[in-house]
């Protein structure tokens, strides 16, 4: 490596930290003040469609986790038939089991 790109690689070395100023200077998000706290929302509120609240643990459970290898066109045709896919895999082996 030869003096003259030595000096220019120390030159253009980046700037390792931000002050208040740079983030300022890059933000375009007003402050947030006691009337737009009081205004916010939480996901849940703002976002009734896509927000699903969790279930807890089963009391008893009645369905043991298990990991298991299908073959990818019968996992493609329950998928293709919407949510639930994985219960209807379910009932399909029950069914084929007499059970």
């Amino acid at each position: 490596m030869t003096a003259s790109v030595r000096k220019t690689r120390i030159k253009t070395r980046a700037k390792t930290s931000y002050g208040k100023a740079d983030m300022k200077a890059v933000s375009d998000n007003p402050a947030w003040t006691k009337a737009t706290t009081a205004r916010a929302k939480s996901f849940d509120e703002a976002f009734p469609d896509i927000a699903r609240r969790a279930r807890g643990p089963q009391k008893a459970p009645t369905k043991k986790q298990i990991t298991l290898r299908l073959d990818a066109r019968v996992v493609a045709h329950f998928k293709a038939t919407g949510e639930g896919w994985q219960r209807r895999i379910n009932e399909a082996l029950k069914k084929a089991a007499g059970i």
